[in-house]
């Protein structure tokens, strides 16, 4: 069984800096794709950042330049390096491999 746990978020002033982490267990994550969404407060889950078994990354115009994700195959996780946050940032993040979701961390960009 599939297993993704995230963590790494929480409260950070805009301008600030977090690195979420997804660590998958049950599967050998190196050969699949694997993305982080976000959903904010009566707004629908969207896309953020994906990384493929060849680390190509495709990012969200939102984000893009200032999150970077990544992935460490031994450690069978992946990251989301997130930079410059804003309010707008604030939201709920996931990760996804194939059809299963984690659990969630909240991350909130405030003064």
């Amino acid at each position: 069984q599939v297993q993704l746990v995230e963590s790494g978020g929480g409260l950070v002033q805009p301008g600030g800096s977090l690195r979420l982490s997804c660590r998958a267990s049950g599967v050998i994550m190196r050969f699949y794709a694997m993305g982080w969404y976000r959903q904010a407060p009566g707004k629908q889950r969207e896309l953020v950042a994906t990384i493929t078994a060849t680390t190509t990354t495709n990012y969200a115009d939102s984000v893009k330049g200032r999150f970077t994700i990544s992935r460490d195959n031994a450690k069978n996780t992946v990251y989301l390096q997130m930079n410059s946050l804003k309010p707008e940032d604030t939201a709920v993040y996931y990760c996804l491999l194939r059809n299963t979701w984690g659990q969630g961390t909240q991350v909130t960009v405030s003064s």
